[in-house]
């Protein structure tokens, strides 16, 4: 199956890269022909420019952004079809992709803006390649302003480890860029098209693009910030501390090093998948479904970044690592708010700089999509903002007036999407 799926999404990634590239502006002589008097032609027949070439050029840009979006819906879907396949179908499947489903209806008004501005935006550049793999490609968020170099996040987005996807953080990307922050966002494969090594793997490898050619888009390498949210948290977690393990000579190094990132802002992660099993097998996501993803269960605790800080083998390590700032909702029933709250700890205790924002009553999707499209003041986004601008004395004090951002679903819509919300 993975190798089926893999060819297909390859395939589409070719159809996408093999399109025609935009036609070239109309140089100078031709526009000049245009606006030139008849030309006499032969046998007396006169010639004329019946099609202007702007609007050609028009034209032909919308088909390709139309063709896009259709090629990555159907991709998206396929992916999902295989998915449930694989997985079988029952009762609480069912159950949860109802509850999805409402909940993505009653959040659609918004959708639908963020989806416009996703595929249509100039300020979006999609599908930039980072590696060789099918999923290998990452959507920077290129702020208006493009004087001077931009601070930049590399954020990973969530998604179960299953239906992560790049636009995930198209609304983030958004809001930073607003607020002159350079935003790359990275697509890695997802299960069953691969395990939680290969997620790892490809973080790690976006990390190194945006690090060594972030430069060529406008952004500052002296001024990366990695965030993830949900399974993107725990992601970056790994691939922070994995990375930092290998650099002090448990491993070759890669072609990005931790002394490159500013800050690590995990949102809503899990980070000891140990004490995870159980909860997410009576969630929906089984135990044996979760341990594949997970590589096994033997492989739980390389993959656990509170359990990695505690051994002693990486003790070294932590000391390379960024300051780190968790964020969490109380009332997160996906992933408990007590992952923060040990992580913190455990990376405290052993001398990292730690630090810890709860917000009371607040669940897991709440920090990521209900606030920021309820508009007016997003706390959570305050905060980045906040840490990243106060990095950067140079940065103008405009920027850190952090605008208000306008409501795009109604209040008792997202009400209601917060009580059927599956997560």
């Amino acid at each position: 199956m993975e190798v089926e799926l893999a060819g297909r999404t390859a395939a589409a990634e070719r159809s996408d890269a093999e399109e025609t590239p935009p036609s070239s502006p109309p140089a100078a002589g031709s526009a000049a022909a245009e606006d030139a008097p008849l030309l006499p032609g032969g046998g007396g027949v006169r010639r004329r420019v019946v099609v202007s070439e702007r609007f050609r050029q028009r034209s032909g840009s919308f088909r390709r952004e139309v063709r896009r979006a259709a090629e990555e819906t159907f991709l998206l879907t396929r992916l999902t079809l295989i998915l449930l396949r694989y997985l079988g179908i029952g009762y609480r499947w069912i159950r949860q992709f109802l509850a999805l489903c409402c909940y993505t209806f009653l959040l659609m008004p918004g959708f639908i803006q963020v989806v416009y501005y996703y595929f249509f935006s100039s300020q979006v550049c999609r599908s930039v390649v980072y590696g060789e793999q099918p999923r290998n490609r990452l959507d920077l968020y290129i702020p208006t302003d493009k004087t001077g170099l931009k601070p930049v996040v590399a954020f990973v987005t969530g998604g179960a480890w299953i239906i992560g996807y790049k636009g995930w953080g198209a609304l983030l990307g958004r809001r930073l860029a607003e607020r002159g922050i350079l935003v790359a966002c990275i697509d890695y494969r997802n299960f069953p098209q691969g395990t939680i090594g290969d997620m790892v793997e490809d973080a790690s490898q976006g990390i190194a693009f945006v690090c060594n050619n972030i430069a060529n888009y406008g952004g500052d390498p002296e001024r990366i910030y990695l965030v993830g949210q949900s399974a993107g948290a725990h992601i970056a977690a790994c691939t922070l501390l994995h990375q930092a393990i290998k650099e002090c000579g448990e491993g070759d190094a890669s072609t990005w090093s931790v002394a490159q990132l500013k800050a690590y802002f995990g949102i809503s992660g899990g980070y000891n998948l140990l004490n995870l099993v159980d909860h997410f097998h009576k969630r929906g996501l089984y135990r044996s479904i979760f341990l594949s993803i997970m590589e096994g269960e033997e492989s739980l605790g390389k993959f656990s970044p509170q359990v990695m800080v505690k051994d002693s083998t990486a003790r070294s390590a932590v000391s390379l690592l960024p300051r780190i700032f968790l964020f969490h909702g109380t009332s997160d029933y996906s992933i408990p708010s007590a992952e923060s709250e040990t992580f913190v700890d455990a990376l405290q205790q052993h001398g990292a700089k730690a630090d810890l924002f709860l917000y009371e009553g607040k669940t897991h999707t709440d920090l990521f999509l209900q606030d920021p499209l309820r508009g007016g003041r997003d706390k959570l986004l305050e905060e980045i903002v906040t840490v990243i601008h106060n990095d950067n004395p140079d940065t103008s004090t405009q920027h850190l007036v952090v605008p208000i951002a306008r409501r795009l679903v109604p209040e008792f819509m997202l009400m209601l999407a917060g009580r059927v919300s599956p997560f």
